[in-house]
């Protein structure tokens, strides 16, 4: 397939709609946690879901038999988002399976588990966290630029993080904040394609990747820092991101959703 020219030319009107049919959407680092939620979520919602996961085959292969076994089309696909040729082929193989992308969710992101101040965060931890959550961002993005049909949603990822600036996340929430910064800008760069790009920035979720390293008074803390008080879920993150991706949230472009319990 050859990609879509992303020139203004290309298209007719701004208001130009989807096609008609099943959509498909496909949700990066979707083998457990947030990522496992969002996938089962929004194939109840009825999309075509491709699971992509980096290296926990068993685990993804667990979400797919799960939405299969309620009756959803769903596909795993291994890509390492930060890598450009893996994240132009996890487009290829969605096309390949379901004949067309309308729907992107940047999951896929990392943390580092010891939590380190900039001082003490050394090369490696950088340049993995940035690989994978800012260009491995990029990459995907990119991507679809060329490959979403007329009427899709982006969906990324950043963190409440960005505002809250505790110690120990400058280099995980810089990533995000600079992916707050390219969800502003390609919701500008695709007018007239009637695409929207939005982020979700959760704020502390009961997920592995959140309680790694973490003791647990520092959890206790962290779940009381809303009015809420409590952690939130991977289901209440994915019910965020069903709205921005389903019909209700076709008006609501170019922003970041703090989806945090009211923490900041």
């Amino acid at each position: 397939m050859q990609p879509l020219s992303t020139t203004p030319s290309s298209y007719s009107s701004s208001r130009e709609s989807a096609p008609t049919g099943p959509r498909t959407a496909i949700v990066t680092g979707a083998s457990r946690g947030i990522g496992a939620a969002i996938a089962h979520r929004l194939a109840r919602d009825g999309f075509r879901v491709v699971v992509n996961y980096a290296g926990r085959t068993e685990d993804a292969q667990a979400v797919v038999q799960a939405i299969t076994a309620a009756g959803g089309a769903t596909v795993a696909v291994q890509a390492d988002v930060a890598d450009s040729s893996a994240a132009r082929q996890l487009f290829d193989a969605a096309e390949q399976a379901f004949g067309r992308v309308d729907v992107l969710v940047n999951n896929a992101g990392v943390m580092p588990s010891t939590l380190p101040h900039l001082a003490q965060t050394d090369d490696a931890t950088f340049d993995r966290v940035v690989a994978i959550n800012l260009k491995g961002t990029f990459n995907t993005l990119r991507e679809a630029t060329h490959r979403l049909q007329p009427g899709g949603r982006i969906v990324n990822f950043s963190t409440s993080l960005v505002g809250t600036a505790l110690p120990g996340y400058a280099v995980y929430a810089a990533t995000k904040s600079a992916v707050e910064t390219l969800t502003s800008v390609l919701a500008k760069e695709l007018r007239g394609r009637n695409i929207t790009v939005n982020a979700i920035a959760p704020g502390p979720t009961a997920t592995a990747l959140f309680l790694d390293g973490k003791t647990p008074e520092l959890i206790g803390r962290l779940a009381q820092a809303n009015p809420m008080e409590r952690l939130g879920t991977p289901e209440d993150i994915a019910s965020a991101v069903a709205f921005l991706a389903g019909p209700d949230g076709g008006w609501i472009n170019g922003q970041t959703l703090r989806a945090n319990g009211g923490m900041v």
